[in-house]
């Protein structure tokens, strides 16, 4: 069998850890035992993985690398492509959105050495995330370091940027940023509620509701402004080379035209 193209997990995790450097063999046993793999296995035990579970592993990694899907998404678009249907992963993700991990795994505290399993990422990276404020780890009882669940998705899209060169301690003017502008959001809901006719935010589930609708929508606004800001910073540079050329192709050099 190990003749027709079949690989052990040592060969798969070496073969794919170019492009998925936090690859390890504990992680791919991990989605073994969670059912998202089913590779053959030898008289003797062993398992062999021939090219359609190496794509399908591929798959797995990519979704929950770039598309930063949990493992319950990732297994329904999995059994949608067993299905022959078209997976919906690719579909209105290119705003990249933080969907949260399933309730349970969200609602624990997790060792930091199983993030390389979790989430992909390594220990050291989710240290330096820490260590930089984005996260907070929590000590249990036995000296242990553990993340929150709800950390989850946070922890990848940070992963990501550090292949842009954005690493945890660039990260931390946006915690700074976030610590100050809480308390003018926190303002903003206080002078919202008072248009609505009392300071105190009503305990009835429409009035919840109606809160968290306008804080999502201040969010988006604040976030276009930012982005809008930072987008012309980096745009202005070039603008100001074009400006030196003329629609003739003409540089501008202040003593007339120079052509280019």
């Amino acid at each position: 069998m190990a003749d027709a193209g079949y690989l052990t997990i040592g060969k798969v995790v070496k073969k794919l850890q170019q492009q998925y450097p936090d690859l390890s063999v504990s992680k791919v046993r991990y989605l073994q035992d969670e059912g998202l793999l089913n590779p053959s296995r030898t008289p003797s035990g062993y398992r062999l993985y021939s090219q359609r579970d190496v794509h399908r592993l591929e798959t797995i990694l990519y979704l929950q690398k770039n598309r930063f899907l949990p493992l319950s998404v990732i297994r329904e678009e999995l059994e949608r492509m067993d299905a022959g249907q078209t997976g919906s992963a690719g579909v209105g993700l290119e705003a990249v959105t933080l969907p949260p991990d399933d309730e349970e795994t969200a609602g624990k505290l997790h060792p930091i050495d199983r993030m390389p399993e979790l989430v992909g990422a390594s220990v050291s990276f989710v240290r330096q995330l820490s260590e930089a404020g984005v996260i907070q780890l929590t000590r249990s009882p036995h000296g242990r370091d553990l993340v929150d669940g709800r950390d989850f998705p946070l922890i990848r899209v940070c992963d990501e940027l550090r292949h842009f060169g954005i690493l945890p301690r660039n990260l931390r003017q946006y915690v700074i940023a976030a610590n100050r502008e809480s308390a003018m959001f926190e303002q903003a809901l206080v002078v919202y509620a008072r248009k609505g006719g009392g300071v105190e935010l009503p305990p009835s589930d429409e009035a919840r509701e109606r809160f968290e609708q306008a804080f999502s929508r201040m969010l988006g606004l604040t976030n276009a402004v930012r982005d809008e800001l930072i987008a012309r910073r980096i745009k202005e540079p070039f603008a100001e080379k074009d400006a030196g050329r003329d629609a003739s192709g003409e540089k501008n050099t202040g003593r007339g035209t120079t052509r280019v």
